[in-house]
């Protein structure tokens, strides 16, 4: 199958978007759990986004440096949010390879620039680089990832029901804010 260039969504987040938490409960980007990573991610031109992580004492794993699966992690999430965000399909990770070029210690901030590549079908190509303390920073950590579109039964059918009840309130109580719907009179 050929890879044709990605067709960035005409609904996508514009460049300079500050892109909000999914869900609350995601490790990745939500603020549900302290140990989480607390992923912040703004849309960049060009089929970019761009998305920042300090790594914490929680997240290390020989001492005094980051874990790798959860670098690996980090990088799921930033390379999940490109795809979601700028294709607007819901997609699963298929594949997701890292390198690790260099340790990246507590106390730092990894900046991660992750694009799409391709698609082919369902499948979706993007990759993305970490930058260690800064935007042009030496990169410690490189990352490739296949995504495949899915259906949004794919997480009806596999999701807790009870958390997919905590999203769609979520969801309804955001869309209530926006048309400004969502205020009480105190009596």
């Amino acid at each position: 199958m050929d890879v044709e260039p990605p067709a960035v969504h005409p609904k996508a987040p514009t460049p300079g978007t500050e892109l909000g938490i999914h869900f609350d409960e995601c490790f990745g980007c939500g603020d549900e759990f302290e140990a989480g990573l607390h992923l912040r991610s703004r849309i960049g031109e060009a089929q970019t986004v761009y998305s920042e992580f300090t790594v914490t004492a929680a997240h290390q794993g020989a001492p005094g440096l980051a874990h790798g699966g959860l670098l690996a992690c980090a990088f799921d999430e930033a390379l999940g949010s490109t795809v979601g965000n700028l294709l607007r399909r819901p997609a699963v990770t298929g594949k997701l390879e890292t390198d690790f070029r260099r340790p990246v210690p507590v106390g730092s901030t990894l900046y991660i620039e992750a694009r799409l590549d391709g698609t082919a079908g369902r499948k979706i190509y993007a990759s993305a680089d970490g930058h260690l303390d800064a935007p042009d920073g030496p990169i410690a950590v490189s990352a490739r990832a296949l995504f495949v579109a899915v259906g949004f039964e794919h997480f009806t059918t596999h999701g807790d029901p009870a958390a997919l009840k905590k999203l769609a309130d979520a969801q309804e109580k955001a869309k209530r804010v926006r048309e400004g719907r969502d205020w009480e009179i105190n009596p």
